[in-house]
């Protein structure tokens, strides 16, 4: 049984960026950034990517990973949670030699990743007794206490306020609470509290600060990232030398 297994999903079905998950950036697939950052961690034992198209799995298993099986359409759409993908891995994982004591999920929509960090996340939390999981963040530019929302009749409001006074938002920055956004660099699970509670995250999950990073949701997004990588090849060279 392998203790740390990489879960990598690359579902076919993307609508705002269609077939992202093998669209190429810097001449490779996207899905090869994550697999090669994976491949090259210290304490990942196997690469896995829980797909469900053939195709994406021949090239995932070109590209050096494992697809040793295909996710069902029913988890596989727009609405299908992590929850779905992860516990179907673990269902497979189980009847194939068993459970491992960590997945790490790793989204292909996070291309540009470090493995060292990748390790340093592993090893946090495994060397602490009370998270239920650890999810990788970013500090945001803007404190999410100065952002708002559209009230029902109409007019702007703070985030999940009452009143629709805005005075107080153009107070410093300085004046608020830091807040983070989850970014996709990594995030560690335990699969025995996954199996006891039917929960990924828990209440007590642990944060792991990464860089910040560029998620691909938007053509815009690729465009940013090749720029990206135009200027820093050292990005590639990390991965793939």
């Amino acid at each position: 049984m392998s203790n740390v297994i990489a879960l990598i999903p690359a579902r076919s079905g993307s609508k705002g960026v269609p077939h992202k998950n093998v669209r190429k950036l810097g001449g490779r697939p996207l899905i090869e950034w994550s697999i090669q950052a994976c491949l090259k961690s210290r304490l990942i034992d196997r690469v896995v990517v829980s797909t469900d198209s053939q195709e994406y799995a021949d090239l995932a298993m070109a590209l050096g990973a494992e697809a040793p099986f295909l996710r069902p359409t029913e988890i596989s759409g727009d609405r299908a949670t992590d929850f779905d993908f992860v516990v179907h891995a673990l269902d497979w994982f189980a009847g194939h030699g068993g459970e491992p004591e960590l997945l790490v999920h790793v989204r292909p929509t996070t291309p540009y990743r470090v493995p060292e960090i990748i390790d340093q996340a592993i090893h946090m939390f495994r060397n602490q007794t009370k998270a239920t999981a650890l999810r990788s963040v970013q500090e945001m530019s803007e404190s999410a206490y100065k952002t708002f929302e559209i009230a029902s009749s109409g007019q702007l409001k703070p985030l999940g306020a009452v009143s629709t006074a805005l005075d107080f938002a153009n107070n410093a920055r300085q004046q608020f609470p830091v807040t983070y956004q989850a970014n996709g660099y990594v995030d560690v699970l335990s699969s025995r509290f996954v199996r006891k509670n039917g929960l990924i995250h828990g209440d007590y999950v642990m944060p792991f600060v990464t860089p910040n990073v560029v998620e691909v949701d938007t053509e815009e997004d690729f465009v940013l990232l090749e720029f990206l990588l135009g200027r820093n090849p050292e990005i590639a060279q990390t991965l793939f030398t």
